[in-house]
């Protein structure tokens, strides 16, 4: 299992523009071995039944992730608990949290404040709270 940061950057460009909803980019992921990254996409846009695969399938840290992005304190504790620090640093990125932007672009991570900006852009144009997974 990989984590998100072990991903090539054009996976994780591919992924970033699922997040943003653009469909041919999650249907790429899932047609080339990629299928937890377009359940995470799918899941940061809402889906619970890819919440739910991704908990099935071995990737409760990324529907942790999920939750956390947006609001979900619990998730982003349950990230720290349980040794999860790289996505409770990205979680908190995704809220806007300056300090974690700064670390993404000190550590030559941009691609992750570009990820973190997408999820942000989204969660911010909801107005239900649809992360509520048990963490």
């Amino acid at each position: 299992m990989k984590h998100l940061y072990q991903y090539d950057i054009k996976i994780l460009l591919a992924f970033e523009m699922a997040v943003s909803g653009k469909n041919d980019f999650f249907y790429w992921l899932m047609e080339n071995g990629y299928p937890e990254l377009a359940a995470l996409s799918n899941a940061i846009r809402a889906n619970t039944e890819a919440i739910a695969w991704l908990i099935k399938n071995g990737y409760r840290h990324y529907a942790a992730f999920d939750a956390a992005s947006v609001d979900d304190d619990g998730a982003l504790d349950w990230l720290k608990d349980h040794n999860y620090p790289f996505y409770a640093r990205l979680a908190e990125a995704c809220r806007g949290d300056e300090d974690a932007i700064a670390w993404f672009n000190r550590e030559n991570l941009t691609i992750f404040v570009r990820i973190a900006r997408q999820i942000k852009a989204f969660a911010d144009g909801q107005t239900f709270d649809y992360h509520r997974a048990p963490f």
